[in-house]
């Protein structure tokens, strides 16, 4: 079988990745090149026997290229994306795909243009922890899940590199902003009808990097993201409520529990006042054991590598794509919602 041959944009940590990766996982795709204006990143390429271009109109004009990833800095994405699908390349992107949603809109218009191929690497959506809560909430083990809080955490104080650079599209927004934005998105395949953030300045002058973003969906879904670069003591990093039990996961490792409502166990109120550690109380005392199972969490082991083994099929006319545009092209309409929210200081009500 024929290999799809694979030039890489851009061979920072990213690039270094996805070459890493692709060679580990996905033998239907042969990585044989790279693009960077950087020299210790092509003395890099060279050293894992990649054929270094010496810019990209020389990668773009090589016919035995089928497949383009673009792993710049983010304002590169728009510009080097169209010029990839014109000289006839399928094209994945690392996310943000674009700075803003009518970017993106121009990208999708030469795609729809061209025919080719064009998807963003949103490789999330394979995250382990990601996927149990969405398998619990499609399985329905919480009933109509009505709250939920995603939390990313680090303690290092600020964003690395070109991400804290404003020209370069830096800052937690449009960093991990996106994955968790997108994978709400994908977990409730509802309209978004109000959006509101705060984005602090704390450690990066000039770009966000400690971050609340909210999203409200039509369902009634109150959805929370929180993404901080200087927290000491971790929350969770999943918390949802539902109408009958509540996840939590506590970290990357997926250690949590899932507590449900047990069925046909009726709560009785007493007439008594509940005293607990905060004084009196009947609203928030500790419900009985009785009323509530343990169950375990759903088992789910994604494999990252089915999202270029997607590519593949979508190339070869055997699959349909995954991760589209089109999502990508919501999940942007928000984000630009959210720097508006933020620059007004108010809530944005929308559809979308």
């Amino acid at each position: 079988m024929a290999r799809i041959r694979h030039a890489i944009v851009g061979f920072g940590g990213m690039g270094g990745w996805h070459l890493n990766s692709i060679r580990e996982k996905v033998p239907e795709i042969e990585v044989v090149g790279v693009y960077d204006v950087r020299a210790e990143a092509c003395d890099s390429a060279r050293e894992n026997g990649l054929h270094v271009y010496g810019s990209l109109d020389e990668l773009l004009a090589d016919k035995s290229i089928e497949l383009v990833t673009i792993a710049t800095p983010n304002n590169f994405h728009k510009d080097i994306s169209i010029k990839a699908l014109r000289a006839g390349k399928n094209v994945v992107c690392e996310k943000p795909v674009t700075l803003n949603a009518a970017e993106l809109e121009e990208i999708i218009k030469v795609r729809d243009e061209t025919g080719m191929v064009f998807s963003v690497h949103q490789n999330r959506r394979w995250d382990r922890d990601y996927r149990i809560v969405k398998a619990a909430k499609d399985q329905g083990l919480l009933g109509q899940v009505y709250m939920v809080k995603s939390m990313v955490q680090g303690s290092r104080g600020s964003m690395y590199g070109w991400r804290g650079h404003k020209e370069n599209g830096g800052g937690m927004l449009l960093d991990w902003g996106i994955h968790l934005i997108d994978q709400a998105m994908q977990m409730f395949d509802e309209p978004v009808v109000g959006v509101d953030a705060h984005l602090l300045s704390m450690y990066t002058p000039g770009v966000d990097d400690n971050i609340d973003v909210f999203i409200r969906f039509e369902g009634g879904c109150s959805y929370m993201c929180e993404m901080s670069t200087n927290c000491l003591i971790n929350l969770p990093r999943w918390h949802v409520q539902g109408t009958e039990g509540t996840l939590q996961i506590d970290d990357w490792s997926c250690k949590g529990r899932l507590m449900k409502l047990r069925p046909n166990a009726e709560m009785k109120w007493e007439d008594d006042i509940v005293y607990t550690e905060a004084g009196p109380t009947r609203t928030m005392a500790p419900r009985p054991e009785y009323t509530m199972l343990e169950i375990g969490l759903p088992d789910e082991n994604p494999d990252w590598s089915d999202y270029y083994k997607n590519i593949v099929g979508v190339i070869e006319g055997k699959s349909e794509l995954i991760v589209r545009p089109e999502q990508a092209l919501r999940v942007m309409k928000v984000v630009d919602l959210m720097f508006k929210a933020e620059e007004t200081g108010e809530g944005q009500r929308c559809r979308i």
